[in-house]
């Protein structure tokens, strides 16, 4: 138990650094130190600052997964799950982006790191999306004939709007009104 919260305590200070000073300006040292950690403990638990970012974008994707498998286990329609999918996803990763402040240019100028430590993640989501289509296809809501296709190509059609959506490029002013849109192409594209 001190083991996780040791590390959880770390990796918050991390991610708080990593926000205000941005990645390359925070040391190990910075961590230890706003911690109340030694370098040794500190060096315990990861081996590089790379891989304290790793475990910080880890937090984060868990956080989003928690909240996706609450709208995945709500008493709703299978489509009313997928359409509330959507914008859990969104607004979290929103949330994420604008809530570690300076980490949000990291967050977009290394993609390539976020998507290393997001390969389990997406696995998982697809995982999900699959589950709900395939409780839509058992009510007789949905007729989807491939459901592992279909649930890769919602799983990275959302992914693709993450940018436009974190930076308010959408021509609606807000997510009500986004919404019967999102929630009309779903609906025409997966309802029996």
């Amino acid at each position: 138990m001190a083991v996780s919260k040791t590390r959880k305590l770390l990796v918050d200070v991390a991610r708080q650094l990593f926000a205000k000073q941005g990645f390359e300006s925070t040391t190990m040292n910075d961590i230890a130190a706003l911690s109340s950690k030694g370098r040794r403990t500190l060096y315990t638990y990861f081996k590089s600052k790379e891989e304290v970012y790793y475990a910080v974008i880890q937090t984060e994707l868990e956080r989003l997964s928690e909240r996706m498998e609450e709208v995945a286990n709500k008493p709703i329609a299978p489509e009313e799950k997928l359409v509330q999918l959507v914008f859990t996803h969104l607004g979290v990763i929103k949330e994420a982006v604008y809530r570690n402040g300076n980490l949000r240019a990291e967050f977009f100028r290394d993609v390539w790191k976020v998507e290393a430590v997001r390969k389990n993640f997406d696995k998982n989501e697809i995982n999900l999306i699959r589950r709900i289509m395939n409780e839509g296809n058992d009510q007789g809501k949905f007729e989807i004939r491939n459901v592992r296709l279909m649930a890769e190509i919602f799983h990275f059609c959302l992914k693709g709007c993450e940018v436009p959506f974190i930076y308010g490029r959408y021509a609606a002013q807000n997510e009500e009104e986004l919404y019967p849109y999102v929630r009309n192409m779903i609906m025409k594209q997966l309802k029996k």
